[in-house]
């Protein structure tokens, strides 16, 4: 085995949870900090507890909810263009109609 290349064990690590419980382990730290330990986590606990450090869920929710106003400003945009085609078709006729109205004066 060589020298000098391997890091520093430490058998008596402290880990501390951010829920407050702390135990000791072995490590290639002295001390590690962490957010969840057996002791809160879900799986172990069975309790539901909701995580979100970054705020990851909120951001969600808000574009969530922007996407809905955006899109139903779409659906009135696109309602608006389908009754302005509408309204044109009505005040001019069709080719069909065109012809039919011209085949109608022909015959009489």
């Amino acid at each position: 085995m060589k020298t000098a290349i391997h890091p520093n064990w430490f058998p008596e690590a402290k880990v501390a949870c951010a829920c407050g419980n702390t135990f000791i382990t072995g490590s290639t730290l002295p001390e590690i900090r962490v957010e969840i330990c057996s002791n809160c986590h879900p799986l172990f606990s069975g309790s539901q507890k909701f995580v979100d450090t970054l705020g990851q869920v909120d951001r969600f929710i808000k574009k969530v909810e922007v996407s809905k106003v955006k899109k139903e400003q779409r659906r009135k945009i696109e309602e608006a263009r389908k009754s302005k085609i509408v309204q044109a078709k009505k005040e001019r006729p069709s080719l069909k109609e065109l012809l039919m109205q011209a085949r109608k004066q022909a015959t009489s």
